[in-house]
């Protein structure tokens, strides 16, 4: 890389990009969080530094997020600054936790319905926080915010280098301030940072009773953290067309969050938009691109402090707004595509969306949302299952012949035991599973039922056609699983 000075040129670009787009959303989820802007301008800082030596995603942008930000909120509003901070920590030492155990291998497991409920409520998530900054606020802000909406909108069509929401706030700024306007500034929530980060260690009684108060929402920091970051990472691979160690990028953000915490950040993860901005429009594929927008971004706040305290709030909201449209999956609520997508599926997104905008824990969502789509493959699966019975006589012997097709599990088989007629069968009954598969001990306790039941009709019961894995479960567990 530093030999090549085409290649360094692409990467610092991106870097400066990227930092300079980070400073607005920092500062509007530190808004959201509830938390001076500083504490997200320097958790974005530190946790683009450390992951882009830590992280097992080259060019991947990881700083403070919105989903974050939500998620701690009501630490900030209910205990104070210094608990969301051991938080923080508690969320990345689960992290790491999480991604030692393997976590990142039960990504396979998440549905792309659930995935794209996950986006679709993040980006309401996003909008209707930004509510509270357009109610009982000086008129002028609403023309304001429709003006830095129309920019951010309109403005790529002429230039697609510098990041539009830059030029929104940059424009707005300067009208507001040479306009003398009275509207609420970035100033207005709290002081910018005029350092570096320190070392910072929260002042909370190391007790029961604070990891009661902060683990519930530390564990819904570390789900939330990971699932953004691992689905941003396979994002960026397809991109990209490489792979990535998702293990190392778990226990990465786990380390970048406790590193972030220690200097009195809000904690953060993967950025789905700053990281399309660095790999898809400038370009960048490694991790100097990383580093380098963290460090442009503590330029940039430190440097121009003042001036980012004049930023009108309008101009933020203008960004989250954008953010928010832009985040929104719209593609999966047209028409066209409802039509031709399975019910299940709509119902599984609806389902995590729903759950997700009414707890405002994306974990919450997206677990429920798993659990409905299991529920609902489950039940497709068991539908398929079919009895197929016909009376066979050879040499004067009757014989009924059972086919059985389908997949045979515990959502299956639990009603295969009333499909056959004990009563009205032959002596001899056959069962054939050729077409069939033994998944777990219920489809055994089923078949040991059947069987149970014919012979006290006096009827011999033969089971035939098990391929290996069925027949080894089939004899392994096979008159142990009674009921006593």
């Amino acid at each position: 890389m530093l030999r090549s000075p085409k290649l360094l040129r692409t990467e610092a670009l991106a870097g400066l990009v990227v930092g300079l787009a980070l400073i607005p959303e920092a500062i509007a989820f530190s808004i959201i969080a509830g938390v001076d802007p500083r504490v997200g301008l320097f958790a974005s800082f530190t946790m683009a530094v450390a992951i882009s030596f830590l992280g097992g995603r080259p060019a991947m942008i990881s700083a403070a997020t919105g989903a974050i930000a939500l998620v701690i909120a009501p630490v900030v509003r209910e205990y104070g600054y210094d608990y969301l901070i051991a938080t923080v920590l508690l969320g990345g030492l689960i992290q790491i936790a999480l991604g030692a155990a393997g976590v990142a291998r039960l990504m396979r497991y998440i549905p792309r319905s659930v995935m794209v409920g996950f986006v679709n409520a993040l980006a309401i998530l996003i909008f209707s926080s930004q509510i509270t900054h357009l109610v009982d606020v000086p008129w002028l802000v609403y023309p304001l915010t429709a003006a830095g909406v129309a920019m951010i909108v309109l403005f790529p069509r002429v230039n697609t280098v510098i990041p539009a929401p830059l030029v929104a706030i940059a424009v707005l700024t300067v009208l507001v301030v040479a306009g003398g306007l009275s509207v609420p500034t970035v100033g207005d929530e709290g002081a910018l940072p005029d350092s570096l980060p320190s070392w910072f260690i929260p002042d909370v009684p190391f007790t029961m009773e604070t990891l009661r108060i902060i683990a519930p929402y530390a564990l819904g920091m570390a789900l939330v953290g990971l699932l953004e970051s691992l689905l941003t990472a396979q994002l960026v691979d397809d991109i990209t067309d490489t792979r990535s160690d998702k293990t190392r990028e778990s226990l990465g953000q786990g380390a970048a969050n406790v590193i972030t915490g220690f200097f009195g950040g809000m904690g953060g993860c993967a950025m789905i938009g700053q990281t399309m901005i660095n790999v898809k429009i400038s370009g960048a594929r490694t991790r100097v691109s990383t580093f380098l927008a963290g460090v442009f971004l503590l330029i940039l706040v430190v440097g121009l402090g003042d001036v980012v305290a004049m930023i009108p709030m309008a101009a933020l909201v203008a960004v989250m707004i954008m953010v928010s449209v832009g985040t929104f999956d719209w593609h999966s609520i047209q028409p066209s595509t409802l039509r031709r997508m399975p019910k299940s599926e709509t119902t599984v997104m609806l389902t995590t969306v729903a759950f997700t905008v009414a707890t405002h824990n994306l974990a919450i969502g997206v677990v429920v949302g798993v659990l409905v789509a299991m529920t609902l493959f489950a039940r497709r699966v068991a539908s398929l299952t079919q009895l197929h019975r016909e009376v066979i006589t050879v040499d004067g012997v009757a014989t009924a012949h059972y086919r059985v097709t389908g997949e045979l599990f515990f959502a299956s088989s639990n009603d295969l035991y009333a499909q056959f007629d004990y009563a009205a069968d032959p002596e001899q009954v056959v069962i054939d599973l050729t077409e069939s598969h033994i998944w777990d001990a219920s489809t055994v306790a089923a078949l040991d039922a059947v069987t149970t039941k014919y012979e006290r009709h006096g009827t011999e019961v033969r089971i035939v056609g098990l391929n290996q894995p069925s027949a080894d479960r089939h004899e392994r567990l096979t008159g142990t699983l009674a009921s006593h």
